[in-house]
């Protein structure tokens, strides 16, 4: 069986005296009522050094393009699984090409022949290959940062339902971030629309959610964004996201 514990490195201690919750509180308060460019802008100036982590998924080009204009050298973090969709690879390419996303570094883990040599591992336990695949490879990426960049919204589900701007992260000691917490999905859709952003080729194909091919379906007229994910399962988080503003919309001049 895997064993998750051993796939990661030693937590690393919270920051003593509740300093981190503090500061993601004073986060909070500062920007509640800004936009989510404001927001990207107050991250990368007041919480430290920041990654943006993203999947290059269907509504990734978003904050990607946001980030393009505000700060283009800012790094990006992309998971590569070595189970996703050939579509999200060449969109990937594509997309940082097109924006001058320079600063990108693909993580991978480098076990995965060892634990799952046959590829099974999504079918019988989805919970230790996001794990293997997703997790454990992120945190290490992710040690030199203070913080991180999510695309993450309220409408996606309903675990996402009190998402805040900012997040304290519990044992690593980062803050999460989350400009688009607050939008809509006629937020993203305009925003994508009125800035003529590429999308990913399967979301005409009725992915709305898209992460790796063996977990992820079209999703139907009416069902959750991300009832495509996992499907005909109690799983609807990879594992990254456990942690418990007005939208900007219509063109951004470059």
């Amino acid at each position: 069986m895997f064993d998750l514990a051993k796939a990661l490195p030693d937590p690393v201690p919270e920051q003593s005296g509740d300093t981190l919750n503090i500061r993601v509180a004073t986060l909070n308060a500062r920007y509640r009522h800004h936009s989510a460019t404001d927001v990207l802008n107050g991250a990368l100036r007041d919480a430290g050094t920041i990654a943006l982590v993203s999947a290059f998924g269907a509504e990734s080009v978003v904050l990607l393009h946001m980030t393009a204009l505000i700060a283009p050298a800012t790094p990006v973090l992309f998971i590569d699984t070595q189970m996703l969709f050939p579509e999200t690879l060449a969109y990937q390419q594509k997309l940082c090409a097109w924006l001058g996303l320079g600063n990108l570094t693909t993580v991978r883990a480098g076990n995965i022949a060892q634990i799952d040599p046959d590829g099974l591992l999504p079918k019988h336990d989805p919970d230790a290959c996001c794990h293997l695949r997703k997790f454990a490879p992120l945190q290490l990426a992710l040690a030199p940062f203070d913080g991180w960049i999510t695309g993450r919204k309220r409408f996606q589900s309903g675990t996402r339902a009190q998402l805040d701007f900012f997040e304290a992260e519990p044992g690593a000691g980062r803050i999460k971030v989350n400009p688009l917490a607050h939008w809509a999905p006629i937020d993203v859709q305009t925003y994508m629309q009125e800035n003529a952003l590429p999308r990913h080729p399967l979301v005409a194909h009725g992915f709305a959610s898209i992460g790796c091919a063996p977990c992820t379906t079209p999703v139907k007229p009416g069902e959750d964004p991300r009832a495509g994910r996992w499907r005909k399962s109690n799983k609807d988080e990879c594992g990254l996201h456990f942690v418990n503003g007005a939208a900007v919309r219509g063109k951004v001049e470059r």
